[in-house]
């Protein structure tokens, strides 16, 4: 997949592309269905599937106080729409002077001349120009006149709701990282980089990978049955804390993985934690061993949720 800011002005090789435009925070079940819809029609006219998408999200320049934390980085976006078979990721850097232009400025400098999109794919629910004061309807009436057309895509509905980014970070709000699984369509995962903690874990017999996550939302304080891709590759079974360590007088949260029957150094290196199950809530015990008794049974309870990963790890 080609990955491009924009900002050149060429059009895209390989003739004028069908272009789905989002957020696409979190890619979820409603942007796969845009992704879907952009591939048929790009198939059909010959042209190149495009995602057009923000980076900074908008929020974040509109509203920087009430912005919340993205579900996936920009990385993260790219990897899962690379994933849906899409042909060129573009990013438009989202900016003051971005969030000014008029919806008919938008459509005929970013859509019409930056892309020459012959197809764009949008949600129902999408608003674009300043204020956001432009919808599909008036998007489907600008294409005409700049010759494209416009496919409006209805809000997919899971238990009744349309399914969007605000959902998402909802479930995992309250831990439920089973909803959040449905809405995705995937499990939510959070990356990271493997730093040195306080090496309590080790001196109890659970030793544990402290994570530094990249900027994306966590889910509610507790523990949670995941699974683990550590740097080579390979997936293993894990119990993650998300918490302030009430037990030990309490702190800011930190994210840890307990890696089943695993004994390498991971000390600097990425991993990819994949959330499958919230197992309880924090707790504050009375005693270490009753904390050390509780994660035997966490440990166990993590087996018994997922099932070993395949190429040999456990």
């Amino acid at each position: 997949m080609e990955r491009e800011r924009l900002g050149s002005g060429a059009a895209p090789h390989g003739g004028r592309p069908a272009v789905a435009v989002g957020n696409f925070d979190g890619v979820h079940r409603g942007h796969q269905a845009l992704a879907a819809a952009v591939l048929a029609l790009a198939r059909a006219s010959g042209g190149p599937a495009v995602v057009l998408t923000f980076d900074p999200h908008p929020a974040r320049v509109l509203r920087p106080s009430q912005a919340p934390a993205p579900l996936t980085t920009l990385a993260q976006k790219a990897e899962l729409v690379e994933a849906l078979g899409i042909d060129r990721l573009v990013v438009v850097p989202f900016d003051a002077q971005l969030a000014a232009l008029s919806p008919e400025a938008f459509a005929e400098q970013v859509l019409h001349q930056s892309l020459a999109a012959r197809h764009v794919v949008v949600g129902d629910s999408f608003r674009f120009g300043r204020g956001r004061a432009g919808d599909a309807r008036g998007l489907e009436t600008l294409g005409r006149g700049l010759g494209f057309g416009v496919e409006v895509v209805p809000a997919l509905l899971a238990a009744g709701r349309p399914i969007s980014s605000s959902r998402v970070r909802e479930a995992l709000a309250l831990g439920d990282v089973a909803e959040a699984r449905e809405l995705l369509g995937r499990l939510h995962f959070v990356d990271g980089t493997v730093v040195r903690g306080d090496g309590r874990g080790r001196t109890i017999g659970v030793p544990t990978a402290n994570l530094a996550p990249d900027e994306q939302v966590l889910p509610a304080l507790g523990v949670y049955a995941a699974r683990c891709r550590v740097a080579n590759g390979a997936w293993h079974r894990a119990v993650v804390n998300v918490g302030e360590r009430p037990t030990f007088g309490g702190g800011p949260v930190t994210l840890e993985a307990h890696l089943l029957d695993f004994e390498a150094d991971l000390y600097g290196t990425r991993v990819r934690l994949e959330l499958a199950a919230r197992l309880r809530g924090e707790q504050r015990f009375a005693s270490q061993q009753a904390l050390v008794a509780q994660i035997r049974a966490d440990i166990e309870a993590a087996r018994a949720e997922l099932p070993p990963p395949p190429g040999g790890a456990v």
